[in-house]
Formats: C-alpha cells, structure tokens, sequence
C-alpha cells in the first residue's frame, strides 16, 4: 500500500514526533509505501520514507494550518494513495492518532468565555469536528481513558470510530543488568552525591508539560530538603521564561536546562523521581517510561497515563483541580519519606507483567485494515 503521513512538524524529541516516527517506520517494514508531508523536519529522515516539505505560508498559526491543508489536498489528489494518517486534527483523515488532548475540553476548562469569539478557536474546532463530528468517517486511535471519556463528552456521535490503543514504550527503557553501574557513572559525570536529591521532568513543550508547577514547588520545599535538590530539565523548548522564574523564586543554582537529548534512559536510572505535573496530556509516555525503568513519579491526573501510576503503585498522582499546595507537600512527602524503593519496585514489576510495548505493530495493523475498508468504499463507488 501507499500510506500518507501527515504532521505539521517534525523533530526528535517530541512525544507526537516520536509515535509518528514508530508508526511509520512499522507500516514501512510491513512493506508499505511512506509518503510524509509536513512544514518542517528536523533530523535525519529514514531512508524509506519519502518526505515532502510543504511551504506554507500564513500570518497566523492556524492560517499557516489551513494553508497546509489546502496545499496537503492537491498533493494527495495527484497521487494514489491508499490511506491518510493524521497525527494533527485536520480535514481529510482516513485515521487520526489521537497525540493531541481534546481541543473543546481544554477550551471549555481553561480558558474564558471571550475565548471562543476568537479565530483561533473556531479554526481548532472546525479541524476537531472535521475528525470527531458527525459527518467525519474518520477512525480515531486513542492513547488513554481520559481522551476516551472527554471525546464523548463532546462528540458523542463519534464512538464507533474510536479505537483503543496500548502504549508504545520503547524496551529499552528497561533496567538493564548494570542498572547500577550506569546510575553510578551519570550520578559522577554530572557530579550528584548520594546525597543529594536529583529530580527530572523530561519532555519538550515546557508551559503543558507544567515546568512553572515544578518549579514553584522546588521552590516551596523546606530548606533541609531543598538544598540538597538538583532539578534536570530534558527537552527541546524556549527556556528563558523559565530561566527567569527560576531567579525570581532564588532557586537558579538548582535548576539544569539540558536540551533535547538521545540519552534519556540513563536520566531514567540516574534520578530520584520524575516530576510531570503537567495541564493537561493526552498520554505522557515518559510517565511509563520512568515506572518501568525503576524512577518514581509525581503528576497530575491532567495526564493520559496517570492511572498507570495508580495501578503501579509507582507514585502519587494529584487530583483535579489542581492546587500547588498539594503538588508542594506531595514532592516534600516523596523527597523526605522512605517509599521510593517501594515505588520503583512497584514500576519495574509493572513493565515486566503489562503490555506496554505493542503499540506500533497494533496500529500497523489497523492503518491496513482501514485502508482495506476505504478501498472497498471507494471501489463500490
């Protein structure tokens, strides 16, 4: 088959980009052909994709959007194409992998009434309801329960193309053997004491991902605690108002911005816990990633996967509606308490007993089926 992959950018350390980047190269390996039309793609492409760069050109974000989207339409029309992937909401899909959280919940929760006489706004939506409304046929692959239950709370219409997934975690991930050995080596090359206390939040997209959050509760710890705090920031993403913020709450000389990096199984093994009290996500990978590799985890229930941490028993999970104060006393809990070798126990058991790695060969699977269905409409036609 000739499969169309549609993302609006790529690059290596995004976690929509790197589902992207499985999928794909899992359908190529099958045999398929892979044509990729994005705005922008940074690294090294695969040589079995065919990757083509559209230029478009808008004053605003979405402008830019739909301008792709017409542009991406002539393309496809010139070609026999046998499915359309999405990994961004637009017009046109014959599959949409659902990376992105529920665009009218989050207008609704988070922003003011003023919002939705906005642009913007009616740009996301009119590209949420061409997927989920009820003239879209477009099958819809689902990370979590979260975005299950707050896509049918706005497109009820929609539940017989809704398609569980299981995650898609990369096994090496895993502890290996030298588990120790590597925590040992990355704990001297950044120079860590045992004593100290390293935290790390991983993930590019720094304002979703609830930098600000974490921060402010670095900043809120005891004195006795947070002295002995290192904080490694992982991911691609503008740094300044962060940088700024951290100065602001006098805790600059804790805090490590370290960029996107292709190592991040060894910060896995080398911190103390992960802290992702994100807004709001659609899944969160790195929540799984640090529970079967041993690290354990504070987030927030805004999070796809934060119920993989309560079923673990691999964390603490902080419940909606958020409050800073609890995020403070729980990092405070967690630093100070004696439960971490319990959770990371806990995390490392869950990754050897849960299906937590088949999502690429299962999406495979069902991007050839419904190009089968699609073909059939098409030929009835």
């Amino acid at each position: 088959m000739t499969l169309a992959f549609l993302i609006y950018s790529y690059f290596p350390y995004g976690g929509q980009q790197r589902d992207f980047l499985r999928v794909a190269m899992a359908c190529a390996q099958r045999g398929h052909k892979i044509i990729v039309y994005t705005m922008k793609w940074q690294g090294e492409v695969p040589e079995q994709f065919e990757v083509v760069k559209v230029a478009a050109k808008a004053w605003s974000r979405h402008g830019l959007y739909q301008d792709f989207t017409a542009r991406v339409d002539k393309l496809l029309d010139a070609r026999q194409i046998d499915a359309v992937i999405g990994f961004n909401k637009m017009p046109g899909l014959d599959v949409y992998f659902a990376a992105d959280p529920c665009f009218a919940e989050r207008a609704q929760t988070q922003r003011g009434f003023y919002y939705r006489f906005m642009p913007r706004y009616r740009h996301f939506m009119k590209y949420e309801s061409a997927v989920f409304g009820p003239e879209s046929a477009t099958e819809t692959l689902l990370l979590s329960p979260l975005q299950r239950a707050q896509f049918l709370q706005h497109y009820p219409q929609s539940e017989n193309r809704l398609h569980d997934i299981p995650p898609g975690i990369s096994k090496d991930r895993l502890p290996p053997e030298n588990a120790a050995e590597i925590r040992a080596a990355f704990r001297n090359e950044f120079a860590i004491s045992d004593k100290q206390l390293l935290i790390a939040t991983i993930g590019s997209g720094f304002v979703v991902k609830g930098v600000d959050r974490a921060l402010r509760a670095i900043a809120a710890l005891p004195n006795d605690i947070r002295q002995r705090v290192r904080y490694f920031i992982v991911g691609q993403d503008k740094e300044l108002r962060f940088r700024r913020l951290a100065e602001r709450l006098a805790i600059s000389k804790h805090v490590h911005f370290l960029g996107g990096r292709d190592d991040v199984p060894r910060f896995l093994l080398g911190a103390d816990l992960l802290l992702h009290p994100a807004y709001s996500e659609s899944a969160g990978y790195v929540l799984l990633e640090a529970t079967i590799a041993g690290l354990p985890v504070l987030t927030t229930d805004t999070c796809g996967y934060a119920f993989h941490i309560e079923k673990a028993q691999a964390g603490i999970v902080c419940a909606s509606p958020f409050s800073q104060q609890q995020l403070n006393s729980q990092l405070e809990y967690m630093l100070r308490g004696e439960g971490r070798p319990v959770w990371s126990a806990n995390g490392i058991a869950y990754g050897q007993n849960e299906d937590l790695y088949s999502m690429p060969e299962t999406v495979t699977a069902m991007i050839e089926e419904c190009a089968v269905r699609r073909n059939s409409r098409i030929g009835e036609k």
